[in-house]
């Protein structure tokens, strides 16, 4: 399977939505970690970066270079 490319300030969708209905989410923070941020309510959660690989649907908006 390729490797998805995602980067800073991309908007994702996951494979599961967030429980408040959203299923858009902005990266703010990559790392070893990458911390993403509900684009509905504002949470953010940092996840790994192999468990957010797999967690990944598609990227909806590429951030501007």
């Amino acid at each position: 399977m390729a490797e998805k490319e995602f980067g800073l300030n991309d908007v994702v969708e996951m494979k599961k939505p967030h429980p408040c209905g959203k299923n858009e989410w902005k990266i703010i923070r990559m790392g070893a970690d990458v911390r993403i941020k509900c684009q509905g309510c504002d949470h953010s959660v940092m996840l790994p970066r192999r468990e957010f690989s797999r967690k990944i649907k598609r990227v909806l908006i590429k951030a501007e270079e």
